[in-house]
């Protein structure tokens, strides 16, 4: 096992420390920062996947956690608070919002814990994927939720957009 093997599951778990608190203290949604995370993330998690010889068990409960991970990632958004004008909104992480990670957490854990007694593969559920799928959920919903509120998702939310343009409108 490389170095890097063995420090993988520590620095993921240190990137998401570092997204949860970037916002809860307020992050400016931008398309780039919503989709770069989870394809890297996916991008990993499917490599991994291609490196072993997958059984239909471990294809049906990859099926099942990954959709557990999306919609947990979607019923997360729902708890966060998007401040500003359209073309300037600020993504904030709420109370409620922490209660839904934890949650969702125990749910994959114990969801992952179950699929292994009936018969997956531990290297089949890889944790890159897992979080890959609910920021994916997560920024699914979110996206949407700024889309409804008249930002141009595709154009026009770029980093550094409501440091100069200023936030304060509540969103729902």
């Amino acid at each position: 096992m490389t170095t890097l093997n063995q420090w993988w599951p520590a620095l993921v778990v240190v990137a998401v420390v570092v997204v949860v608190v970037r916002r809860f203290r307020g992050e400016p949604l931008d398309l780039k920062d919503a989709v770069v995370a989870p394809a890297v993330l996916l991008f990993l998690g499917g490599r991994t996947l291609v490196e072993i010889d997958l059984t239909p068990t471990d294809v049906l409960w990859l099926a099942i956690t990954g959709l557990v991970g999306v919609a947990t990632g979607a019923v997360r958004a729902t708890t966060t608070r998007l401040t500003g004008p359209p073309h300037a909104l600020v993504q904030h992480y709420t109370w409620r919002t922490l209660v839904v990670w934890v949650a969702s957490l125990a749910a994959s854990g114990g969801l992952g814990l179950v699929a292994g007694e009936l018969g997956m593969h531990e290297e089949a559920r890889p944790v890159t994927l897992s979080i890959g799928l609910s920021l994916l959920g997560e920024a699914a919903v979110t996206l949407w939720r700024a889309h409804r509120r008249g930002a141009d998702v595709a154009g026009a939310l770029r980093p550094g957009d409501a440091a100069r343009h200023g936030a304060s409108d509540r969103a729902g």
